[in-house]
Order: structure tokens, then sequence, then C-alpha cells
């Protein structure tokens, strides 16, 4: 961004980190799950993180700016902020509605920067009418952001995928700035076992 537009290096940008909230455990069958007061509700269960991604003039190099971030998003995941997120989404969802809330998230997104997703996929090979899935990756249409990520794993291997808006990041410098910044993550974090935390 810092290369199309110089300014973009001061400007303000805000990450929206969705997190899943959806409690993780044995296998229930429909029935249960649509009771009222289940122990495990059925439907998605998701709250959101605005993370402000920090400017790359603070920092003296990548693996500070990697540092903060990492120690940010970190502190922000353990912070009420996510439980109240998630109980106020609750209930605009349950006193007004699904557009109510529909309408709460658009206008939350439409005040970030940029938005971060992931899932945690199938460890086990998957097939779809016999033929094995090698792998997927998924992206949320709609979102009035000019550039998303979203996260996959599948099998012990790592998917990105990115969508943006034409003319805002040039697409092959984004793929060779990504490819660097994974790398150097790799090698920091072989270097530093306790950022893997």
């Amino acid at each position: 961004m810092q290369e199309i537009d110089q300014s973009s290096s001061t400007a303000d940008c805000t990450a929206m980190v969705l997190l899943n909230t959806r409690i993780m455990g044995d296998y229930m069958p429909i029935e249960e799950m649509i009771k009222p007061n289940s122990k495990m509700p059925w439907g998605n269960r998701f709250t959101f993180l605005q993370v402000p991604i920090p400017k790359l003039t603070e920092l003296s190099n990548a693996d500070d700016f990697i540092r903060n971030t990492h120690k940010m998003i970190k502190k922000k995941r353990n912070s009420l902020a996510v439980y109240f997120t998630s109980r106020l989404l609750e209930i605009v969802n349950k006193f007004g509605s699904h557009e109510a809330s529909s309408r709460y998230i658009h206008r939350t997104l439409k005040n970030s920067s940029l938005v971060i997703s992931n899932m945690i996929g199938p460890v086990e090979q998957m097939s779809l009418a016999n033929h094995p899935i090698k792998g997927f990756y998924f992206l949320v249409p709609g979102l009035p952001q000019g550039f998303d990520i979203t996260i996959v794993s599948y099998m012990g291997k790592v998917r990105l995928a990115f969508k943006m808006e034409k003319g805002i990041i040039d697409p092959q410098k984004l793929k060779s700035c990504m490819e660097n910044a994974l790398d150097i993550i790799v090698k920091d974090s072989n270097k530093n076992p306790k950022l893997n935390n």
C-alpha cells in the first residue's frame, strides 16, 4: 500500500479479526442442539476484535512488527471485549432480529480496513462423491472492505486466501510481500519458540 500511496504509511488501519466462540466438544444430535438452553446450541457462534494495525514507521524491523502485533492480538483476545461483543450480538439477535444483528455487524465492518477470518478444518482427508479433496479455501462475499484475508487448515496444511478491490494493492507485490513475511515469521518462531504460544 505504501508504494501506491505514500500517505498510507501514516494512515490508521483497523483489522476486524473474527473469532469462533462455538463450544467444541462431543458429537450432539441436532434435536439436542435446538433445545432451549442446550449445552451446545445450534448455529454459528462468533465474536470479533477490532485490532489497530501498527504502523511500519513506528517499528524498526519486521521482527518488531510481528512481536508487537502478536502481543496486541493476544492481549485483546484475552480481554473482556471479546465476551461483551459476543453477548451484545446475542442480545441484539434475541431482542431485535437477525436483520438488526446483521445491520450492526455490517456497520462495524464498514469501519474496518480489512477482515481476517480463519477456520480450523478437518485433520483427515475428505472426499466429495468418492473424489478425494486435496485442499480448499474459503472467501466471504459481500463484505464492504476492500481487502479480506481468510485462513483455513486442512490435513496439517494452512491455506491463505486474499480478496481485494482492484487498484488498492498490486496482487503480485502482495504475494511477494506475504511470502517474505511468512518466511520471516517461520524463521523467527523457530528461533523464539515462546512466540508460538
